[in-house]
């Protein structure tokens, strides 16, 4: 396991477990192969600090601020100079409580 800190400097195979916290109201978004789904970004905290995560779907009803996750085989992102994590195609959620 690595910690928010190391996470932000990685971009894939990260794995990664802390708490949900901040979580955002879910939105509607567009996508590219057609249809739309729900998105909800929140933030990962651990011992050493946080890092904004990406929920999409059905994986935003798994889980509410306070949920104990880890996430397996994560990447991430930038975008507007934030570094954001999301479980992608090859991830894992796995919900601890």
């Amino acid at each position: 396991m690595v910690t928010t800190e190391q996470a932000k400097n990685m971009r894939n195979r990260i794995d990664i477990e802390g708490t949900i916290e901040r979580m955002e109201e879910p939105r509607t978004v567009n996508l590219k192969t057609g249809g739309t789904t729900e998105v909800c970004n929140a933030y990962l905290v651990d011992e050493v600090g946080e890092i904004k995560i990406t929920l999409w779907g059905e994986d935003i009803a798994k889980v509410k601020n306070g949920s104990k996750v880890a996430f397996k085989n994560a990447y991430t992102s930038t975008f507007k100079n934030e570094v954001s994590l999301a479980k992608g195609k090859y991830g894992e959620l796995i919900v601890k409580d």
